[in-house]
């Protein structure tokens, strides 16, 4: 660590804990805001499984306490000059992250009141890309991994890959977000892996680490109320904000696009296989299912907490050797990730496809087809849980995820 992270690093961790402790006061105010709202996820479809109304737009106090907090420790922090070693970021960049992050949650929280169509989610994830690549947050090279060197973009290339990335970003935790804190825990992973790598960065990138810093004390403060069993939801008004931060501080930071691939790794592998698989299947890429990672852990017979748990602690691994990997050798290990997620979906289809066949149908009876099998096993997965008596109510935003909530 160089003498300037040491220099700002108690600041750092005293952000951290500022902005925990905001979001997590901010928190009850936000589910009353979402109630009179009227930003209420409702147990009135199959694919919900909580037995209660629960509110929606818990982004509010995450973007809440990162905006404010933010906001006063720049301030501080110009007065003292203690992140100033590396104030490597330009007056635009700031409000274009800041002003992006509030953008992102006025239209997340329009979507958590009104449930919009894909189309209208899809046009606020371009203008949220529009507003940082109108302030220059680009990615302008990429490491090479088949050569020596990065390799750069042109000018239109790197505004096109740019906004790609943002709204790849912004949907991958919407498509995670399909059980309770697990999108608030991978974006919690990603933020304080992304600051970490900054102050160990030579030169220390602090700025950016305060940064990052406060986003993750926005969700640490969030997740206790988010966790299984939830009490309230992030919403879409959390995943564009938070989404949309985490991808341009994935840019501002030296060589971060890398680690933030190795680190995302579940819910941007996640998405890829099921865009991929939803287009051969003829569907819309953004039609809901439960096709998901953690729908067919939770099909396997793993509990909802421990479904979450198995999915932190893969997104730990692998920002773990994020830190530990040299930018080519992050590629490599993603591209291996693609290929392995990829088999361990399909093989976990069939298992549960099988699993269903085998309990349904003796052997004396004939059985469907393994597609209509299969299909018959979604639908019969998709209907609400039974609680246990004296259980929490199960408050999932499980099958929400194409929406966000």
């Amino acid at each position: 660590m160089t003498p300037a992270a040491a220099q700002a690093l108690p600041f750092i961790l005293a952000s951290v804990a500022v902005t925990a402790l905001v979001s997590f006061i901010l928190t009850p105010l936000a589910a009353r805001i979402a109630t009179r709202a009227g930003a209420i996820d409702l147990p009135n479809s199959a694919r919900r499984v909580h037995a209660r109304p629960i509110p929606r737009a818990g982004g509010l106090a995450v973007v809440a306490s990162f905006l404010g907090v933010g906001i006063v420790a720049l301030l501080v922090e110009g007065e003292s000059d203690v992140v100033s070693p590396l104030a490597n970021l330009g007056g635009m960049e700031l409000a274009a992250l800041f002003g992006g992050a509030a953008i992102g949650a006025l239209f997340g929280f329009v979507d958590d009141r009104f449930q919009l169509r894909a189309r209208w989610q899809f046009g606020a994830q371009l203008a949220l890309a529009s507003v940082a690549l109108v302030a220059g947050i680009t990615i302008d090279l990429i490491s090479n991994p088949f050569g020596q060197g990065p390799v750069a973009f042109s000018e239109p290339f790197a505004y096109a890959f740019s906004a790609v990335w943002i709204v790849g970003m912004i949907n991958s935790l919407n498509f995670i977000d399909g059980l309770d804190g697990l999108s608030t825990g991978i974006a919690l992973i990603a933020a304080a892996t992304l600051g970490m790598l900054s102050l160990l960065d030579s030169p220390s990138q602090t700025m950016v680490a305060l940064l990052c810093a406060l986003l993750a004390g926005s969700l640490l403060g969030f997740l206790p109320w988010n966790f299984h069993p939830a009490r309230i939801f992030i919403g879409t008004t959390g995943v564009f904000a938070v989404g949309f931060a985490l991808a341009v501080l994935s840019i501002l930071g030296t060589a971060k696009v890398a680690v933030a691939l190795l680190v995302l790794g579940v819910p941007i592998i996640d998405t890829f296989w099921i865009i991929v698989r939803r287009l051969v299947q003829g569907q819309s890429p953004f039609a809901p299912d439960r096709g998901h990672f953690h729908h067919r852990l939770l099909d396997l017979g793993v509990t909802h907490r421990g479904a979450v748990l198995v999915i932190y602690g893969i997104s730990t691994l692998l920002a773990v050797l994020s830190v530990g990997l040299s930018g080519n050798q992050q590629l490599y290990t993603f591209l291996g990730i693609v290929v392995i997620g990829g088999l361990l979906l399909y093989l976990m289809t069939r298992r549960a496809r099988k699993s269903f066949e085998a309990e349904s149908y003796p052997d004396d009876e004939p059985r469907p087809r393994a597609r209509d099998a299969g299909r018959a096993a979604i639908r019969d997965q998709a209907r609400p849980m039974a609680h246990e008596p004296g259980a929490a109510p199960l408050a999932s935003s499980a099958e929400r995820q194409d929406q966000g909530g």
